[in-house]
């Protein structure tokens, strides 16, 4: 249990996709601008990371390695990936038309979302079973979600705040998203100190 435990704030705090590894970036600047679209956002992303990670370690496990078709991973998981991005964006189509068109352009971006693939590549270059593989996949997509709302609760104030007009629009924003991401970099010595 204190494994799984250390898998998922690791993922979450530590090694956090967008802030520590700058992986997802486009949606995270995209999207972030209001509060509704950032967790709208999120949840398709943990959806999306969690069952390809889950599908993905299946496929790779007793399909790629036994045959050895390891190269193809990279082409089989995009694939995978993408056909549940096309899956959520359906649902959300129908079901919630005001977030779809709130997403927009990004939702379909998660297909090529480099921290959606990175999570399914990395499950299986640190050799996490299949349970680790998806809780991993599950800290990674609470992750996005917390730097998501962190990032769109900052950028609301920013918003607030006069800002000299050099800085305005994208530099104080990659100011602000740097600080945030400066932020996580306190969290290793934390966790360490609390299960090393």
């Amino acid at each position: 249990m204190k494994e799984i435990l250390i898998i998922l704030i690791n993922a979450i705090l530590i090694e956090n996709f967008v802030l520590a590894k700058f992986l997802g970036i486009c949606p995270f600047l995209g999207v972030s601008k209001k509060l509704d679209s950032a967790v709208g956002m999120s949840g398709a992303v943990i959806f999306v990371m969690v069952i390809s990670s889950a599908i993905t370690h299946a496929i790779y496990t007793y399909l790629l390695v036994p045959n050895g078709l390891e190269y193809l991973q990279t082409i089989i998981f995009i694939l995978i990936i993408a056909t549940f991005v096309q899956i959520v964006e359906i649902v959300l189509k129908k079901y919630v038309p005001a977030l779809h068109s709130a997403l927009g352009v990004y939702l379909p971006l998660i297909t090529t979302n480099c921290a959606v693939l990175g999570v399914t590549v990395l499950n299986i270059d640190k050799g996490f079973g299949f349970f680790e593989a998806v809780i991993n996949s599950l800290g990674a997509g609470l992750g996005f979600m917390l730097a998501l709302v962190l990032f769109a609760g900052v950028r609301s104030r920013l918003e607030d705040s006069k800002i000299p007009k050099s800085f305005q629009g994208l530099p104080i924003t990659l100011i602000a998203a740097s600080l945030v991401s400066l932020s996580f970099m306190g969290f290793a010595g934390v966790v360490e100190g609390l299960f090393g």
